[in-house]
Formats: structure tokens, sequence, C-alpha cells
């Protein structure tokens, strides 16, 4: 949700309402609220930190509607509320005491619901680091042994309970959730009442990735929802006969439609769910909602009539169907809504009765079936290697010239030979050489700052990790951050570096006389102050997150500038004497 006091307050007028309006017209069971229930972040957005009044408003509201009389109601951490809390027992620690599941369970959770004959266990996992950092080395989270072993005590007693369906909840989605034993995914679908994982955090990564769902290998669904803070999207999830059915709604679109049998073809569970209940079944079930009364609800067959519906208690609407005309391949099924006030809604859906599957789109199977920390570490050493690989090659290649034990490789292309020329230059230059190559190995293993991580407790950060007093948070989005210093920095400044090498040996060998004029300078020295400024801003944004203390003691950051500026005043002004070797070389016109 993201409840905010500096900005966009219609987060919270608008979660009023859904706690007033929605509720009382869907009248739902239970309500997952899945983390990050409050921003967190400063005035500026840069700072991190917990905001008292944010915390009131949520409770306020939630005591204000009494909806948590009207449902159950149960809400668990996200990143945004864990930023810069030491522990659990921390005064800044709000969760606790403004939630409305906090004061009875701190961390992970397991609240068991009789609906009828049938009962229900939601299983809250709270990945959140401990201690909680500042942003934005707060991304990733992680379970350890102890959370691990509480998920699966928590199992066995469903178990126990012989429950008929296990929902989990969580911020973090699987693929960003780092485990010191067994990972998430192994524990829940281990067991094959476990439906579905439903989670949040991505924000549907800026509106690329609307539908973030996936059938994990285990068998059960995971299912990130957008969010509240820009989108103001929730989830209506229902079980009918043992098959599970939700939709996605944006708030205040009404009237709502969900048709739960026949199930959606793409979202169907061949491990978890029989699906010999669509196939006997009689009838087509739809449930519709609207703040006004409904007016009709119409349902149709692969394109076929409009049949009305009968209305048979609540929100469920039936209409009799053949089941055996559809027992092959994928068809259609639409349902049309319309409430006293006009409002309409039409959805489809494809269902399939002999198992034929629909496939997710790529980009969500990846974001939610990969290792996210994973990822990252290769992103991290795929830019790594490329810049210290051809360095090193064009080295080893230069000293086997020098010794005669090759010859120079003869490069037809006239782009690709200038290319090679430049950073063999570069790589013959001790001075500029041995710099570049070191700074892109201290990043892997050196401490990139040394600042307050949580306020008031000082924290070293490393790309494999952060020590912060008796603690150690392994590696995350460390290695994203790592990631770009190299790719938008280091790797500019080498390019620019050897372009500006390349040039100086050119002119001692005189193969261009014309002095440059002050527009070509001006036009030489443009990248490195382009570059310089935007590691100077990048650097601002880290002192807003992490201090004065951070800033100054900051390899990553500030020492980079300074190792930049160096580089640049050798590259113009070191003798001639360093570029003999490469001279030696390219002196011909191979």
């Amino acid at each position: 949700m993201h409840i905010s006091i500096f900005r966009d307050f219609t987060r919270i007028t608008e979660f009023k309402k859904f706690c007033n309006e929605t509720v009382d017209a869907i009248k739902p069971l239970v309500v997952l609220a899945s983390g990050d229930l409050t921003d967190a972040k400063t005035k500026d957005k840069m700072g991190s930190t917990q905001v008292l009044e944010e915390w009131k408003y949520y409770k306020q509201i939630i005591d204000e509607t009494n909806v948590s009389r009207k449902t159950l109601w149960l809400d668990v951490r996200g990143n945004h509320d864990n930023f810069n809390i030491l522990n659990l027992q921390s005064d800044n620690n709000y969760y606790k005491n403004y939630s409305i599941q906090g004061k009875k369970y701190p961390k992970s959770y397991k609240y068991e619901l009789s609906a009828g004959s049938e009962l229900y266990t939601f299983i809250a996992v709270d990945a959140c680091l401990q201690p909680g950092p500042k942003r934005p080395f707060n991304f990733i989270g992680v379970l350890d042994e102890y959370e691990i072993r509480k998920l699966q005590d928590f199992m066995d007693q469903s178990l126990k309970s012989k429950t008929d369906y296990i929902f989990w909840f969580g911020h973090y989605p699987t693929s960003c959730i780092l485990s010191t034993t067994e990972s998430i995914r192994k524990i829940i679908g281990k067991y094959k009442k476990s439906m579905v994982y439903l989670c949040g955090h991505y924000h549907t990564l800026g509106g690329t990735v609307p539908n973030m769902y996936t059938l994990q290998q285990a068998g059960f669904l995971e299912l990130e929802l957008a969010d509240w803070k820009d989108n103001r999207m929730y989830r209506l999830a229902v079980i009918d006969h043992g098959q599970f059915s939700f939709i996605d709604i944006k708030h205040q679109d009404w009237p709502i439609a969900l048709i739960t049998n026949p199930k959606h073809a793409l979202y169907m569970m061949p491990q978890r769910e029989n699906i010999q209940s669509i196939i006997k079944s009689t009838h087509i079930r739809v449930l519709a909602f609207s703040t006004k009364q409904i007016k009709s609800v119409k349902a149709q067959l692969n394109n076929n009539g409009w049949i009305e519906c009968k209305h048979i208690k609540g929100p469920l609407y039936v209409v009799p169907w053949n089941s055996s005309l559809y027992l092959t391949g994928i068809h259609t099924i639409s349902v049309q809504v319309i409430d006293d006030g006009s409002r309409s809604k039409v959805i489809s859906q494809p269902f399939s009765l002999d198992g034929t599957r629909l496939s997710f789109r790529v980009l969500p199977r990846f974001l939610l079936m990969s290792n996210a920390v994973t990822v990252f570490q290769f992103l991290f050493a795929s830019v790594l290697v490329l810049l210290i690989a051809p360095l090193c090659i064009f080295r080893i290649l230069h000293i086997l010239c020098e010794g005669k034990r090759i010859n120079r490789p003869k490069i037809r292309m006239k782009f690709l030979k200038c290319i090679i020329r430049k950073l063999w230059v570069l790589a013959t230059i001790d001075r500029l050489f041995f710099p570049i190559i070191l700074y892109a190995l201290y990043l892997t293993i050196g401490p990139w700052t040394i600042g307050e991580v949580i306020e008031n407790h000082i924290g070293v950060i490393f790309a494999w990790g952060t020590f912060v007093g008796n603690s150690y948070l392994p590696g995350g989005f460390t290695y994203v951050y790592g990631f770009f210093q190299l790719f938008s920095f280091h790797l500019p400044l080498t390019i620019i570096l050897s372009h500006h090498a390349d040039k100086r040996l050119q002119r001692i060998l005189k193969t261009e006389r014309r002095a440059p004029s002050r527009l070509c300078l001006f036009w030489q020295h443009l990248p490195i102050l382009l570059l310089l400024v935007m590691q100077i801003i990048m650097a601002y944004f880290f002192w807003l997150a992490y201090g004065t203390l951070a800033i100054i003691l900051c390899p990553l950051r500030t020492w980079s500038i300074v190792l930049a500026i160096i580089l640049w005043y050798q590259v113009h002004t070191m003798p001639q004497t360093c570029f003999r070797s490469a001279s030696a070389i390219w002196s011909t016109s191979r």
C-alpha cells in the first residue's frame, strides 16, 4: 500500500474507501495485506526511516472502519516496514503496535479458518532482514534456519489438523528470498494442499509486467499483485469445489465478475486440483459483486448466444451446462454483469476439460521462477569480465609480441582495428592499466563503504554482504548496485582513457599532426566531465541515504571520483616514455 504522509494522500483516502465500500460489498472471509503497509521514505525520497504518522494512519483507518470486525485481517511486513530497524524489539518497529497481527505475531505466523465443513490455513511468510538496513540494500529477503523450521512446523501442524487448503502469502516473491537451508519453494511445494503463494514487492516493474503470474515446478501458483501505491489494485480469490480462481481488480471498478466454474485454463494446477469436478459439474458458476444491486448476469460459451444466469444466494449466479460438449481443446466462456447503476462488466476466459495447457508469458515466469540473487551475481560478474578480460588479453598479446613470439594480429576491419588498438595501448601503460584492473577487482572483495547502515549503528557494506554489529546480511541487491557502478562509470571511464591514450600515441608517432582547436578540446573533455558529474550526483544520493561518514569512507562512490580525476590527469601529462612499449608495436601501419 505504501501509505505516505509526504506524497499521494489518496493512497490513504482510497484505502479507507476500500475498507468501507469494497469490503462491505464483497464480504470476504479474510483479507491478506502482504507488506509495505507504509512507505517509510523521507520527504526527499532518498532517505528511509519508519514514520510514526504513517503507521497511525494505517491503524486509524482499520479502527474507524471496523474492518477487522467485518473480516479476518491478516497483515505481514514488507521491506519498507523494516527500513532502519535494528531488531524486533526496537522502539521504531511500529508494526508490532500499529498492525493487526504484529502484537501477537512479530514475524511469520499461521492462522486457521473454518468455513462450512472445510478448514483453511493461511501462512504468512516474513522474510524481512534482521537487522533491517536503510534502503537501497533491503531489497532481498532472507529466511534463517529458525524461520525455516517455524514454517515447516506450521505445515506439520496443518497436516495434523487435517486442513483442506493451505494458502501462503508474504511480501517477497520466492525468487527474492534467500534461505540458509531449504528453499521456500521446496517447503511450499512438498505439500499437495499448498495451493498458492501470494506476494507483492516487484510493483509490475514500472508497468512492464502487469500480470506477474506463474505455475511453479512444484505445482503451486505464485501470483504477484500489482501495487495499491500507484495502481490501486487488489485481488479477489475463491475456492470453489477444490478449484482456486482469482481476478485482479482496479479499485472502484464496479461491477466485479469472477467465473469459478469452469476455471481459467491458464491457472489450472493439475497436481493440486481435480479437473473431474469441472467435468462432472452441471452448472456454470459465477460470482458477481457491486456496490449497487446486481441487475443481470449472463453467460456465453464459444460466442454462442447469451444465457441468463439464475441468482442462488449472495454473489452466486449459475446456469446449467453440458460439459460433454467441451471435452477437447480450448474453449471460451464470457460473462456479462450489469448493476442497477447501469454499470456493465464483460469478462472472458479460456477453459479446458482435457488438460490442454496454456503457457505463461516468458518474463513473468523468469521473474518468479529464477533466483534473483543469482541473476544479480551474473550481471555483476559479466560486466566485471567485460572490463578485465580484454585488457588482460591485450596485455598478454603485447608481451608475446614484444618477445617476438607472435606477430601483431592483422585486422582488416578498420573500425575493429581502431577499438583493439585503443584498448591495447591502454593495456601497455602501467599507470593506467593497474588502477583500472585493481579497482574493478577491489569492488568484488573490499568494503564499499563504512557508515550508518542503521541509524546510530555503523555497518560495513561489501558486494557479498553487510556487517552491522554482530549481524551479517548476505549480499543481494548489492550486486545490482555494483553492476551499475561498473557499467555506468568504470566501463565508460576505461573507454575514455583508452581513446585519449591512443590519441597521444598518434601524436607521438606523428600520424596526427594538427593541434586540436579549443572546440575540439571542449569536446574531448566533455565526456569525462559528464561522467564525473553523474558520479557526483550518485554520491550525493548515497550521502542522503547513509550520511556523511558513509560518503567519506566510500571507495564505491567518492574514491572512484578521485581515481577518475587522477587517471584523466595521467593520460594527458605522463611522459612519452610511457608510450614507448606501445609505439614499438603500433608504429607500423599493418
